[in-house]
């Protein structure tokens, strides 16, 4: 559970950013050298007026070409037309072992002719669209033309054809640009699986209720890094054996992610207003399925369906995308408006991740070609703070064990002493009774002895009854502490009564190099016994006496918290270490040499009587403070 502390968020974060700016240094074109750039063409669509003009047939007439200017707007495809050709002249080639590389076409299969040689090919049997071209160019192919029959039955796509500049350099340079782009997606999708597949073997060794937030979390996750990974043409370029699973895949991820990002939602968030979150994720779980199994269908009849399939998955599909989204995003901005920091972490990510999306879809639905470069920024910024959400709910629940296991090991040992300390007051009750009378009779047969006896026996016989003295006293404590009572209930006056204990105890105080300050506010009442009260006080001030070091020091003050009276003594004295404050109020256990650890167990015994509690401080060579709350008499 520690994995998700703030050190290992920060490393995951750092990955993440990494993947992402990394590779965009690999496929700059800017430190190319000696590069040449083609900005016009000619294209003719192909239709029913031009049947014979297929891709084995070559135009050899100079009318229906269309001139291109890339540096000015791209023309659509007529409707209807889903092929075209195109061509370019090449310009002086002063150099050897060149390449002419077409960054992008709009295409599914595509032939190119250098005058009449074909040299290249590729065709496809699936609906992936973009390509990129690489060929090379020598000084012989200088003004030469290049014929390129493309297409793309795509309808939806409102574009055939190059969409940027023909760029032409140096072989090499070119086609380490040509394998390099889009690899930063690759990466960043790649991380995005390990992050995802981490979380999901980490959910194994939580708790129930941690289980599914950790489950959603990588689910959301992983789908996001297998979108990343197949949604480039890089793979469909250099992998087109395996376009038809990467498509596939790109599907499922695509109708998996959003029921599991509404589900983590919901766990971390609650279901929300009328349950509008729970009712998104059940409605968008059945239309996930319902594109699954369309999906399945098209794929089995030959993608005969491509065109209903591809409006019910892209284009309604993104409109649910962007509803959803909007709605989570709405949310968490009220949530976070009241001061919910999880709800402020979500509500910038998925703000990010929502123009993002809403940006490229608009601009895709406007114009039928986009690259969606926005939402990969978006999508990192979601999901880091995704990950923050659940390193945040992590840490709280292991701040909760923490604190659960801190009070029920504070419990067991309340428990523990309750019942020593029944025990305890049982033994003693039945004890004292017994003792009691035999003592006080000895005592007195004792005083009897003492007045017929000479003055060295009489010292012996004093000597005695001072130690049965002693004796009562301690079972008087017993009795105290087994059953004690409250005879006189009254309304005490703190100040008076510390007022009086500081007179009572000044002089002993005095006689041990020390003093005593008072620190005293106004009307400070609590209801008890006014002798008890006296007891328990005296009692800690003369401990702190005993416990003097050189210039010894008492601060006692007393002052109201609201409902409760609060008296802290504190002194300079010897102190205690951990263990000694664990064991005060033990019987018999005393760090004076003489003590036996009643005095203590008694006062506590009377401040729980009186509805109070006692608290303990202490550093061993620095001293103690005792703090009593009462709670203030009306």
């Amino acid at each position: 559970m520690k994995f998700f502390q703030s050190n290992q968020i920060r490393i995951l974060i750092l990955v993440l950013m990494m993947a992402l700016f990394l590779p965009t240094s690999l496929y700059s074109v800017d430190d190319m050298q000696q590069s040449q750039t083609i900005t016009e063409w000619e294209i003719m669509w192909i239709d029913d007026t031009t049947p014979n003009l297929n891709k084995d047939v070559i135009p050899d007439s100079n009318s229906g070409w269309l001139e291109v200017d890339s540096q000015k707007s791209i023309p659509l495809r007529p409707k209807g037309v889903t092929s075209a050709w195109m061509k370019l002249t090449l310009p002086q080639l002063q150099y050897n072992n060149l390449g002419l590389y077409m960054p992008l076409i709009y295409a599914q299969n595509i032939v190119v002719y250098l005058e009449d040689q074909q040299v290249y090919h590729i065709e496809t049997n699936y609906t992936f669209d973009q390509n990129r071209i690489l060929l090379s160019v020598d000084t012989e192919d200088s003004g030469k033309s290049i014929y390129i029959w493309m297409e793309n039955p795509n309808q939806l796509n409102h574009f055939i054809g190059l969409d940027e500049e023909i760029l032409i350099g140096n072989y090499s340079e070119l086609m380490s640009i040509h394998a390099k782009k889009d690899l930063g997606s690759i990466i960043l999708g790649g991380a995005f699986v390990l992050i995802a597949m981490i979380v999901l073997i980490m959910s194994v060794f939580l708790k129930k209720e941690q289980i599914l937030i950790s489950i959603a979390l990588g689910v959301v996750i992983l789908t996001i890094g297998i979108i990343f990974i197949t949604s480039p043409p890089y793979v469909y370029i250099f992998f087109k054996d395996f376009g038809s699973i990467f498509l596939t895949m790109f599907d499922i991820a695509l109708f998996i992610s959003i029921p599991a990002l509404l589900y983590f939602f919901e766990l971390i968030f609650g279901s929300g207003y009328r349950n509008i979150i729970t009712n998104l994720r059940k409605f968008q779980v059945v239309y996930s399925l319902f594109c699954l199994l369309f999906m399945i269908v098209n794929n089995l009849s030959s993608n005969i369906y491509n065109t209903p399939y591809y409006f019910a998955t892209a284009t309604v599909f993104g409109i649910f995308v962007i509803i959803h989204l909007t709605t989570l995003c709405m949310i968490s901005i009220k949530r976070a408006l009241s001061k919910d920091k999880d709800a402020l972490i979500f509500s910038a990510g998925v703000a990010l991740f929502t123009s993002s999306v809403v940006i490229d879809l608009i601009w895709f639905y406007s114009f039928g070609s986009h690259s969606f470069m926005l939402w990969t920024w978006g999508a990192v910024c979601f999901v880091i703070s995704l990950i923050l959400l659940l390193g945040r709910r992590l840490a709280s629940y292991h701040q909760q064990i923490t604190n659960y296991s801190t009070k029920l090991e504070m419990f067991s040992y309340e428990l523990q002493r309750s019942e020593k300390m029944g025990i305890i007051s049982e033994l003693a009750a039945s004890i004292a009774h017994e003792v009691r009378n035999p003592l006080q009779v000895t005592r007195g047969f004792l005083q009897l002895f003492a007045e017929k006896t000479d003055v060295k026996e009489k010292e012996y016989m004093n000597l005695a009854i001072q130690e049965l003295d002693r004796a009562a006293n301690i079972i008087t404590d017993f009795l105290t502490f087994a059953k004690p009572q409250l005879d006189d209930i009254t309304r005490i006056d703190i100040v008076d009564e510390l007022k009086r204990i500081e007179g009572i105890m000044a002089p002993l105080a005095n006689l041990q190099g020390g003093k005593i300050a008072l620190e005293l506010s106004s009307s400070l009442y609590i209801q008890g016994s006014s002798a008890k009260f006296k007891q328990v006080i005296i009692n800690i001030i003369k401990n702190s006496i005993e416990a003097f070091g050189h210039d010894g020091y008492i601060h006692i003050r007393a002052f109201r918290d609201r409902d409760e009276i609060i008296i802290k003594i504190k002194d300079n004295g010897e102190g205690m270490d951990s263990e000694g404050l664990l064991r005060l109020g033990e019987p018999f256990f005393s760090t004076k040499t003489k003590g036996t650890g009643l005095g203590l167990m008694v006062s506590f015994r009377i401040v729980e009587i009186m509805k109070g509690f006692v608290q303990i401080n202490s550093i061993k060579g620095e001293g103690t403070e005792v703090v009593i709350r009462f709670p203030y008499a009306q």
